[in-house]
């Protein structure tokens, strides 16, 4: 029997998530399977997954012809049919999640990016959801925008489990760490039960690295003073996005040391893991299990889309690497202020949140548009 290094990973306190949900795979039974044989012990969803899972997939028309006969609107057309494909995969993974004591087994389901930057329609989507969704081990996806982290203090005193999405700097990782211990301790200041929910804070990676190569090609295409300026340029393309997620984990321990987060742990309070995002590799030069091999470790999450649990299964190289190279880390994140390099990593940061948010606004409302148009095939004359 071939060996799966996703197992392997999980001795090393990692779980690893898939990035994808279909009613397909919730139908065939392909889900359960790879709970069973690939070890997965969550689902991460976002609009794009929902998009390409619905758009053109006759498996839904029943439930759509369902929705017409009731007299929905669209709208609500979809959310009966992601609802549903939540509760689904929530009961699949129940086992996981009772196992794990409440630690995994997470399907997380996001609220319409429309609203990233209005709090209060946020924290009214994440309630709603979590209430017709109707199952414990649900997780409502908030982007970590500045309207949306209020929300997330909010939702977390309300009692409700929370994946903090699109998350690329450090400074708006440690943002939403507070943010999270804030709504617990709102929470626990009434008396109320903390030891029961779970968040993760989403940190993306591919994209930091396609920005900042683009950013570099193009220099280098320009070209270059000398032969050490283009060295130095070199040296830096693949390696940001990993260098500023051993950043940021650093920070997660320095704030798990913290006299507020002790007081919250002494009550039972679970740690906010750090969850690595984005986790396919666009560049073909680079190991296809990058953003796997690098960041494996103590308290995290891994959330990969199908096709890199398959490679990871077969050959990723196992180690608890996310505190290696640290000093490196930090050298290479501050080199990028070098004259001849002269990238400015706050300004990338701001681009990737307002892109990111971007990319799930027009899937949103191009599935909007193809459900509205296959309602209207499926209308009765």
């Amino acid at each position: 029997m071939t060996t799966n290094h996703i197992l392997e990973i999980q001795e090393y306190g990692q779980s690893i998530w898939m990035d994808n949900l279909t009613r397909d795979l919730i139908e065939s039974g392909e889900l359960k399977r790879m709970i069973e044989d690939r070890g997965i012990k969550g689902i991460t969803s976002n609009p794009a997954i929902f998009e390409k899972a619905i758009a053109g997939n006759k498996i839904y028309d029943a439930d759509i012809e369902k929705g017409i006969r009731e007299g929905l609107p669209t709208y609500k057309i979809y959310e009966s049919l992601i609802f549903d494909d939540i509760r689904h995969a929530c009961d699949i993974f129940r086992p996981v999640y009772e196992q794990s004591n409440g630690l995994d087994g997470y399907i997380s389901i996001e609220v319409p990016p429309t609203i990233a930057h209005d709090t209060e329609a946020t924290i009214n989507e994440a309630r709603r959801y979590y209430q017709e969704i109707g199952r414990e081990n649900v997780m409502i996806k908030i982007p970590g925008t500045s309207a949306g982290l209020p929300a997330v203090e909010q939702v977390i005193a309300d009692g409700i489990n929370v994946n903090v999405t699109l998350l690329f700097s450090v400074d708006s990782y440690i943002n939403t760490a507070w943010a999270y211990i804030s709504g617990l301790e709102k929470r626990a200041a009434e008396g109320k039960d903390i030891s029961n929910i779970a968040s993760v804070a989403s940190f993306f990676l591919s994209r930091i690295d396609s920005n900042i190569d683009g950013r570099i090609d193009r220099k280098l295409k320009a070209g270059v003073e000398n032969i050490n300026v283009e060295a130095k340029l070199r040296d830096v393309k693949g390696k940001v996005a990993i260098a500023n997620a051993k950043i940021a984990y650093q920070k997660y321990k320095e704030i798990i040391e913290s006299d507020r987060w002790q007081a919250l742990a002494a009550k039972g309070a679970k740690v906010q893991r750090l969850l690595w995002a984005s986790t396919s590799t666009k560049d073909p030069h680079y190991s296809d299990v990058m953003y796997v091999d690098e960041l494996i470790g103590p308290d995290t999450v891994n959330t990969l889309p199908p096709n890199t649990i398959e490679a990871c299964a077969d050959h990723c190289d196992v180690e608890n690497r996310v505190e290696s190279k640290v000093e490196e880390a930090y050298s290479l994140i501050e080199n990028l202020k070098d004259p001849d390099i002269d990238i400015d990593i706050n300004q990338v940061m701001d681009e990737l949140l307002t892109e990111g948010i971007e990319k799930f606004v027009q899937p949103f409302q191009s599935l909007m548009d193809s459900l509205e148009t296959k309602v209207k095939q499926l209308e009765p004359v």
